[in-house]
């Protein structure tokens, strides 16, 4: 792999087993469904055929309807699941914000849930005390960092789980749709951070509905339908 290429994708794939319904019409037939039931699984491709490269230093889109497997692309990236074809080639540390503040604690405080998810996230305590008014000042959401979490918002704990996960040290940085429940205004704060790590040779790979801000910041953009890709552009 070409050491300017922080990711390389080949003729990915990921096959699904999904279910049919039977209708029955005698007790021995649906006795032998039961027996024969893997016979009535059918094979649904979620990505074929995928390829694509992302150089170091890029921020990278995907972009497409629901469904079109973005999702499943980068669970496959940050190796939350196999690929059933194909391959996936990556250079350096990679980092995933797809279930932010997956680690919470509603019982406990903001303040308390940045030390428990930053820890969870592979951070040291020192590491968080010394960015710990930096993760509060970005979230937003310092008057409330002595709140118990189990009274925030969805879009507080986005906030929050964000401002601590983009404090980790990473080389590689993959993001799902996990800004649509924010406000533009915080979108954009996101992206000019994002923005701020590609200048220092980060490189991101985000799927997003905002089309404006993948126009802004993206130096390209895939796109996927029905697990293929469609085609890949300059925004």
């Amino acid at each position: 792999m070409n050491k300017n290429i922080a990711v390389q994708v080949t003729n990915l794939g990921k096959k699904y087993k999904i279910g049919e319904k039977e209708s029955y019409l005698t007790l021995r037939d649906a006795l032998s469904g039961l027996i024969f039931r893997n016979n009535l699984k059918k094979d649904f491709w979620a990505l074929k055929g995928v390829s694509f490269q992302v150089k170091k230093g890029e921020i990278f889109g995907i972009i497409g309807p629901n469904g079109a497997g973005k999702s499943t692309l980068l669970k496959l990236l940050s190796r939350i699941t196999d690929p059933t074809s194909g391959e996936i080639l990556i250079r350096g540390k990679l980092s995933s914000l797809l279930e932010l503040g997956a680690g919470f604690n509603s019982e406990l405080t903001g303040r308390e849930n940045i030390f428990l998810n930053g820890v969870i996230l592979g951070m040291k305590r020192w590491e968080i005390r010394k960015k710990f008014n930096k993760i509060v000042k970005f979230s937003g959401i310092a008057k409330f960092i002595d709140t118990p979490a189990k009274y925030y918002s969805s879009g507080m704990f986005i906030r929050l789980g964000l401002a601590i996960a983009l404090q980790v040290e990473f080389d590689i940085l993959v993001i799902d749709e996990v800004l649509s429940v924010v406000d533009q205004q915080f979108q954009e704060q996101v992206f000019a951070w994002l923005k701020k790590l590609k200048q220092k040779g980060k490189t991101i790979i985000i799927v997003s509905h905002n089309l404006f801000l993948i126009k802004k910041y993206c130096q390209r953009v895939m796109v996927l339908e029905k697990g293929r890709m469609k085609k890949e552009k300059r925004p």
